[in-house]
Parts: C-alpha cells; structure tokens; sequence
C-alpha cells in the first residue's frame, strides 16, 4: 500500500451516519497535510437502504476516486457484501463486531462502547472513527482537535466513547503528518454559493431538487454571515419569476435547480432574454428523463441547456469542472450576467455538487454593469452600437419598463417589422460581443502530455478523472468550460496536431461529441457512462 496515496471507503444504512463520518475522517487527513477528494454515493432514502462515502487521501491533488479500496470502514453487514470485491489484496475491513460476525479484519465493538458510555446510537460513528484513527497510527490529539471543532452536542459524551475506541485498538501503519498547511473543505456547492457570494450575490431562490439542494441549505445556513436573502417558494416556475423581479429591481439573483426544475424554468428563461434582466440559473445535472434516478450523477442536460428556450436565445453556458472552477466561474457568471443583461446557465452535476474538495480560492471581484447616468429621457432598450442599453432601476428618475413583447427603445409593445428587426439585431449584436468575449477568455484548460497525438476531450465534472487517466497513459487532455458562446478557436487551437480525438461523457448520446461537430471538430472515439455512476480512474484509463 501506497501509504501517501490511499483509499477509504466508509459505508451503512441511511440514518448511520456514514456521510458525516467520512467528512471526519477527511478532515483528520486534511490536517496532518493531506490532498482531499470525497465522493459521496446515497439513496433516495430518509432511513435504511445503503449509502457510502469513498475517500481519496493523498500527498498530492486527488482529483477523483478510486475502485481499489485499502481501507473499507463498514457499520453494517451490506457495506462489506457490496463492496469486498474491491478491496485490494493488501487492504483491511474495519467492522461493527456488535453486527458483523463473521468478517475478517478489524473488529470495534462500536455499540457496546456506545452503550456502556451511555450515549445514543448515533455515537456509534465516533467510535468507529476513533478505533480506525488508532488503526492508522494517528495521534490522540489530533483526533480530538476534530472531534472538538466537528461535533456540536454532547462534546463530551463523544470524546469518552472516542478514547474508549482508541485505546482499546492497535496501529497497523503509521501515517505521517506532511508539511503542507491544511486547506478549506468544500463541496462543489458551496463553492457555487460562496461564488456568487463573491460577486455580489444579494438573493438567492430555490425549490428543493437534489443535486442543487445543498446550494440552498449553505446559504440558508449562513445568510446572515453572507448578506444573502434566501427563499424557497413553491415550485421552479414561481422561483425563476420571483429572481427576474428581483432582477428587474437591482438586485443580484441566482437560482438553482436540476433538469426537471429547469425544464419548468424555460419559458421564464426567454422572458429574460426579451427583457435583457441579467440572471444566474444553476443547473446541477442528475439522470434523466424526468425524475430518472434522483441522487445519481449524470451529464445529459448538456444540449438541453444549450438550447433552452424559444426564440433566438443570447445566453452563456458555462461548465465548471471541479470546486475551484465552480467558485470562480460562478463569480464570472454573474458578473458576465450584469455586464451583458442576460442569463447566464451555471451547468455542473451531482458528482461536482455533492463531492468534497479541497479548495484554492482564485481571486475574482464584483464588476458592476452599464448604469444610466440620469440625463435625458431614460430609455431602457437604447438601441447602442455594442447592443448593451444602461440599467436603471424603479424609484429613481426614469421610468423603468421591462417586457416579454418585443418592443422599441423605451420599452413600448411593437409589431412594427423595422422595430422588431432592430432589436433583434440589437440582440444578436451583443451575441457577437459575448462570443468575442468568451474567445478572450480562459475558456478551455489543456493538461497531460501537449505533444501527444491523441486527445481526450470532455466538461464538467468528468474533468478530475479524465485528467488524471489521461496523464498516467501520456495522452492530453482538453476541456472546454465555456459551451456558449462556444470558444471556437480556442478549442481548434488546442485540438491541433491531435490525430484522435476521444470524447469522454456521463451519458448515453454523445451530447459534447454533438456539440463538437457542429463546429466541424470530428471525434473518433466516444466513451460513454449511464448508469448513474461517476467513472473510475481504472477503468477510464483501461479503456482510453
């Protein structure tokens, strides 16, 4: 076993806990130095069932998970029947003996502790952390630290069933603490949230719709640290009419959703697009169609976002890749929402949502967008060379109109043909403006070996795995993050001298592979995942 590159698994039922231990057990790592990467696999389920977190601990950055596991930490008997398979031929099982008896490894005899210390069964969990911290030769005090910081109630009770567990254990191994300065944990989420936090975010709408929850709980638990009004209304239709309002108002809106809530948001989508009212929509991606597999990770609204809405449609996509790039990118997207006055689609998935990651925040601030300066007659459509009419707001001087007709410069209901054209055109030329834009941006990442023939192409999420396989088998690889306006000759740019061109997706059609040959880009290889399940390293490197 590689003791600088490692992984854990930590599995039960719903209501064990097991999501709540892995992030503790992560955080232990993540103090003594380590590289953190968590996914976190659970069912549509309030209690039983089988729910998992894998843990990716490495000296370097994990930038995703891995089907070999070295330590498979199990609270009930399901979790070591799933997934045994995958322990490596070195690896350990750590159990609940009080459940499980017939397994070989480790035994901590988790509930008996609990019960002798009186405490509740939901201290199981800190039992099993602890016996598993002794295991790996961590230090009591580091354990305590966290379970100080980490557990809010009966702080006390829990760290006399931790040392109980600890004790009554043995080391194994002994990890090393690095000499790198522990780093924030982040979920792809909260990294979203704290994006637009960063460049102005002053309301936040949402209807409950797993992957993009979490945005919602984040920032409904830390509204008043973050200034941000939070609102769950009653379904996605009320919540993209209320953000637009809001817009319409001043004030910096973001929404989020995934693909069935989207589908509800669309027409509202074009209303944007006529008034000019910037918006920021996050659309976390899960299988589809329709309700399809609720907490599972799929990419296969990647065309429906491209495309959503009816009429000619002025929008940005944009897909970040992991928790950096969705903080940052989030950021942008507002700002490019303002700057623009239209939506902007934040497009990312379960997998980048509800992942955990350690976090390098890139520094990015709020840009304000083209106000009025109060002279003369307002005219909130003024049909100028660049396309991008001056904001103003109701309760100032001018009066404010905005419109889902099209209408003329002061926002007055036309059907005149020569005004309908111009301010189509006064659109399309802010199209123009955008794409331009988008060109001059950092808009596509390239990683692994420059000079190799063959690249692997892919978005979002995907980005972490793909890039490591394709460094390990000496291949390069692109990644587009804007998909709209697409980057045309940024991606013919780094595409060139490729021989092959591999295209790498979480879904059943191809949706990139489609996108990139509408730009004349021919990929030669597609490899497609749909069975609600991330890839693995392993396997993508195996077939790439």
């Amino acid at each position: 076993m590689n003791k600088n590159d490692f992984s854990i698994l930590i599995g039960g039922a719903a209501g064990q806990g097991s999501r709540k231990a892995g992030l503790l057990i992560a955080k232990i790592f993540n103090t003594l130095g380590y590289g953190i990467f968590i996914y976190d696999d659970y069912q549509s389920l309030i209690k039983g069932g089988h729910s998992f977190s894998l843990i990716r601990i490495s000296d370097k950055e994990p930038l995703s998970h891995s089907r070999s596991i070295d330590f498979l930490l199990a609270l009930d008997e399901r979790t070591i029947e799933e997934h045994e398979k995958d322990l490596n031929k070195e690896g350990t099982i750590v159990f609940n003996k009080d459940r499980i008896k017939n397994s070989k490894g480790i035994g901590v005899a988790i509930e008996t502790i609990v019960k002798e210390s009186g405490g509740i069964p939901i201290m199981a969990n800190t039992a099993l952390i602890a016996g598993f911290a002794k295991i790996m030769g961590i230090e009591w005090e580091v354990l305590e630290e966290i379970l100080k910081k980490e557990i809010e109630r009966e702080i006390d009770k829990n760290l006399e069933i931790a040392k109980k567990a600890f004790d009554g254990n043995q080391s194994i191994i002994e990890v090393k603490r690095l000499n790198n300065a522990p780093r924030p944990l982040l979920t792809g989420n909260e990294a979203v949230a704290l994006g637009g936090v960063r460049a102005g975010l002053e309301i936040y709408y949402a209807y409950p719709m797993t992957p993009a929850t979490g945005i919602l709980h984040y920032l409904a638990e830390h509204s008043q640290d973050l200034n941000v009004c939070v609102s769950q209304l009653e379904n996605e239709i009320a919540v993209i009419n209320a953000a637009i309002g809001s817009a319409y108002a001043g004030k910096r809106s973001m929404v989020g959703t995934s693909g069935g809530g989207f589908a509800l948001m669309t027409e509202a989508l074009s209303m944007a697009v006529q008034a000019e009212t910037p918006l920021v929509i996050v659309e976390s991606q899960r299988p589809g169609p329709a309700s399809g597999v609720p907490t599972y990770q799929a990419q296969g609204d990647l065309l429906f976002s491209l495309f959503a809405g009816h009429g000619d449609i002025v929008k940005f996509v944009i897909a970040p890749g992991d928790a950096n790039e969705a903080f940052y990118w989030t950021a942008r997207a507002m700002n490019l929402a303002w700057k623009y006055q239209t939506p902007v689609i934040v497009l990312i998935d379960k997998e980048l949502s509800e992942s955990t990651y350690n976090f390098n925040e890139e520094e990015i601030k709020k840009e304000e967008g083209k106000m009025w300066d109060g002279k003369g007659e307002y005219k909130r459509y003024l049909n100028l060379k660049d396309g991008i009419s001056p904001m103003a707001f109701p309760g100032g001087k001018g009066v404010v109109k905005a419109t889902s007709y099209e209408h003329d410069e002061s926002g007055i209901t036309t059907e005149e043909a020569e005004a309908i054209k111009k301010m189509q055109e006064k659109r399309m030329r802010k199209f123009e403006l955008m794409r331009e834009e988008a060109e001059k941006m950092p808009s596509v990442n390239v990683f692994g070996n420059l000079q190799s023939k063959t690249a692997v192409v892919c978005f979002g999420s995907v980005k972490g795995v793909v890039r490591e396989a394709a460094e390990e088998a000496g291949l390069k690889m692109v990644q587009p993050l804007i998909l709209e306006p697409f980057p045309q000759e940024q991606i013919k740019k780094a595409l060139k001298g490729s021989e092959k061109i591999i295209c790498v997706e979480n879904n059943a059609s191809g949706q990139l592979a489609k996108l990139l040959s509408c730009f004349g880009i021919k990929v030669d290889e597609k490899v497609l995942k749909y069975d609600g399940r991330p890839f693995f390293k392993e396997e993508l490197k195996k077939i790439i």
